[in-house]
């Protein structure tokens, strides 16, 4: 730990240690023998690791020429610079002129006019293509012409092919915030061709709606919610859409996990009341396998042609905050470059993380406000609105922003903990229209962070993995209710959920009648209008003043709306005063001073039963199974945390009646080796072992992070006692694909968490958050003994044995 003073400069390096007055009670000791001095310690802090010496600065910056606040940043002696690189946008390949590819005498007028005589070289490859009939995949970054690709063949295609009062095309954004941006900029186009286009959504008038119905427009832009409420339901909407010949789905990426699933399921829907065979479309920013990905969701072979983004170049620095909290050097960042008057998005990894941040920069006087999901929509579009006017200096968001919407010029991207390639998408918005753009990645307390810092040239590697697992029960069971209710099923289709289909019938959700499969509605409405395509589990209402506010799904809701949490919303704290989940599904709040000092996190506890082994394997040694869990979740108390404090334990106060709630989901279980000599010399053998368990588990989750792509926020796991099983499952009820990522890759996570336990200068028994600390553990971080883990995940690595057991009543589950 550090000890300095701003005024005096005096500053000295002790022992980490969980109580911070014994940190200082040391420092004041040693200051009194005359052993702190006020010349400051840079070559201790070099030698130690924690700061980088001037001259290997200078050696990074190099050539470069980097501009007074990125020097600035880079020998401020506040951080550990990890890297420092200019990141440069050639000029992308040109391709053919307008006139030069048989467009409609309309189209190249209409371009010329927009001043645009020649296509980029991918704009051409893709027009090609999709006048052609193929399924195409559009891989290229923000603000690069993706658009233009796909839709001036369409446009082609409609002049071409199309008969009037047909949808000809369907335009899928995963947002209505991102289709009501995209869709002006669709139309000005289209019309100027005499094409229709007309946008179909929740905020769309009951008089827009009947016109759409009456006389439908060749171009129909809207989201997958849509698309599945009025196909179940028959609307007449439905009835429109069967014309269609293209379905256009931009930021294709946004599809993973359960939400990627279900849409899987809403494209195999569309294509069954098609009356053509459907061409696809997608664009998607950089993603490690792009065509892979995409030819699962649509279940159809795809061509993929590679964009490459505008000319610009960004200074890109990452740091490591040695001396201080991530949020505070994010906070620093943010108004150094205000100050300047640089536009500042800041990107956080969690809604507590965006939070925290903005109350944070608002006691330093920044103009920021918090964007994320869970807030209400006529808020984020507010917030939008005013970054784009200037009114607005900075946006503390999560990852909702990242999807193209336009918010107007962006000069500084600053972020936390992400892969790379949404770095890069991010970063696109900083040197947009050709300027000098700067990135700042600020990495955490964690230990992933802890990785990179001393492997950076890894961070660029790591390119996230986008999943799907269309083979998750609940989506499917719910899925094929819903293709009877497009559409009776005849007996001879769907041969592949044939199972699901009998299930169904035994259980009278679906009856046979005439040699046809129909819903029975009776049994089934209720669950077809609570379904969320979004995520399964109830949603849960958070109110203010009898006024909606906000919402949250569950099993997360339990740990974050319990009665007396903190709850965050835009950028203030609120407490729960009441949380039915059972009957009423909703959270009621009232207000706190101001100036209270405390935020909350749950307590939990959790027991796994294996239902069923989908399939095991051996890695390296160990037996590691993938399967369907069963998990028994119990909330039973909360810590009290300080503002401030990144300390990841507080005060516990114990719950009245905890909340319990039972789900089923997939997950992957190891066998881990038992930590001999660490035992041998323990006094407590049994505490040292089981901790040792506990603290692998940590690791091996948030070490797997960029691995897997950024998932493990939607993983949790459990050890159990000193059996050495270790369960890592998916969050989302019924799974999301997030383990099985990591069950493919499970040795190159293994050896990554030996490698974060292993460089950790700390020389707690415990470790520390850079290690075997995690911000999601139940447990509030207590029993974890990091040498243990390292002997263990040493043995993992070294090809040791072991097989599955079954757990056995006694242990006791580690969260």
């Amino acid at each position: 730990m550090h000890v300095s003073c701003g005024k005096c400069g005096i500053e000295d390096l002790l022992e980490f240690s969980k109580n911070i007055d014994e940190v200082f009670l040391e420092f004041l000791s040693r200051f009194d023998q005359g052993l702190v001095t006020e010349k400051g310690l840079s070559e201790k802090l070099k030698e130690e690791g924690i700061l980088r010496g001037e001259n290997e600065i200078k050696e990074m910056i190099g050539k470069n020429k980097p501009d007074k606040i990125t020097k600035e940043i880079l020998f401020s002696k506040k951080d550990y610079i990890s890297e420092y690189k200019v990141l440069k946008n050639t000029e992308p390949k040109m391709g053919c002129k307008v006139e030069d590819i048989g467009l409609d005498e309309s189209i190249s007028d209409h371009l010329k006019e927009l001043k645009i005589e020649q296509f980029y070289k991918f704009q051409e490859e893709s027009i090609q293509e999709i006048i052609f009939g193929e399924n195409v995949v559009i891989e290229a970054p923000t603000a690069s012409g993706k658009t233009e690709a796909f839709l001036i063949p369409v446009i082609q295609r409609i002049r071409k092919d199309a008969s009037d009062g047909n949808v000809f095309a369907i335009f899928v954004y995963p947002t209505k915030a991102l289709s009501r941006d995209q869709y002006p900029k669709i139309q000005k186009f289209a019309e100027k061709i005499g094409i229709n286009v007309k946008i179909f959504d929740g905020d769309t008038k009951l008089e827009e709606r009947r016109e759409i119905i009456d006389s439908p427009p060749q171009i129909l832009v809207t989201n997958f919610d849509i698309i599945h409420y009025h196909l179940c339901h028959q609307t007449k909407f439905s009835s429109i859409l069967s014309s269609t010949r293209i379905l256009v789905v931009d930021e294709a990426h946004v599809y993973s996990g359960i939400f990627g699933s279900n849409v899987h399921y809403i494209i195999k829907r569309l294509k069954r009341i098609c009356s053509n065979k459907l061409q696809f479309v997608a664009a998607s920013a950089t993603l490690d396998d792009a065509k892979k990905f995409c030819q699962q969701l649509f279940g159809e072979k795809m061509k993929i042609i590679h964009g490459s983004g505008k000319k610009g170049q960004t200074d890109f620095v990452m740091l490591f905050p040695s001396l201080r909290t991530q949020r505070a050097l994010m906070v620093d960042l943010t108004k150094k470059l205000t100050e300047k008057n640089h536009k500042t998005m800041v990107f956080n990894n969690s809604h507590l993380n965006s939070e925290l941040l903005a109350i944070q920069a608002k006691k330093q006087k920044i103009n920021i406000k918090v964007h994320r999901a869970g807030l209400m929509v006529n808020y984020r579009t507010a917030v939008e609105k005013q970054f784009k006017e200037d009114r607005l200096q900075a946006i503390s968001c999560t990852p909702t922003l990242e999807l193209g919407i336009d918010v107007g010029n962006v000069d500084c991207v600053i972020s936390s903990t992400i892969p790379v390639n949404r770095l890069i998408q991010r970063i696109g918005r900083a040197a947009r229209k050709g300027q000098r753009g700067y990135a700042f990645l600020a990495l955490g307390n964690d230990p992933i962070s802890q990785y990179y810092k001393n492997h950076p040239d890894d961070y660029f590697e790591d390119i996230e993995k986008t999943y799907i697992d269309p083979k998750n029960p609940f989506v499917e069971e719910f899925q094929v209710l819903a293709m009877a209710c497009d559409r009776p099923i005849s007996k001879h289709e769907l041969k592949e959920h044939q199972e699901v289909i009998e299930q169904h019938i035994i259980k009278e959700k679906l009856l046979v009648v005439n040699n046809r499969i129909i819903p029975n509605l009776e049994k089934i409405n209720s669950m077809l209008n609570d379904y969320s395509i979004r995520g399964i589990g109830k949603s849960i209402d958070i109110f203010l003043n009898e006024r909606k506010v906000g919402d949250r799904i569950l099993p997360i809701a339990l740990e974050e709306l319990h009665k007396d949490a903190i709850c965050f919303l835009a950028g203030i704290r609120y407490k729960v005063k009441e949380f039915d989940y059972q009957k009423k599904n909703y959270a009621k709040l009232e207000k706190i001073p101001r100036d209270y000092p405390y935020y909350t996190k749950s307590l939990t506890e959790e027991w796994p039963t294996i239902e069923t082994v989908f399939e095991r394997r051996e890695a390296n040694g160990i037996e590691v199974a993938f399967c369907k869990l069963h998990i028994q979740k119990k909330v039973y108390g909360y810590v009290n945390i300080e503002l401030g404090q990144e300390v990841t334990q507080g005060e516990k106060v114990l719950l009245d009646t905890p909340l319990e709630y039972d789900f089923v989901t997939k997950g992957i279980v190891f066998h881990a080796p038992k930590p001999l000599k660490v035992m041998e010399v323990a006094e407590d053998e049994d505490y040292t072992e089981a901790s040792g368990y506990h603290a692998t588990e940590h690791v091996v989750i948030e070490g797997s992070n960029m691995i897997t792509g950024g998932v493990s926020q939607d993983l949790g796991g459990i050890s159990l006692g000193t059996s050495g099983l270790i369960f890592i499952y998916d969050g989302a009820i019924g799974g999301s694909g997030a383990s099985k990522a990591l069950y493919d890759r499970f040795e190159k996570a293994l050896e990554r968490s030996m490698h974060i336990v292993k460089e950790c200068p700390c020389e707690n028994e415990s470790g520390c958050p850079r290690c075997t600390f995690s911000y999601r553990c139940g447990n509030n971080n207590e029993y974890l003994h990091k040498y243990s883990a390292l002997e263990i995940l040493e043995r993992i690595n070294n090809g040791e044995k072991t097989e599955l057991v079954d757990p056995t009543e006694g242990d006791r589950p580690l969260v």
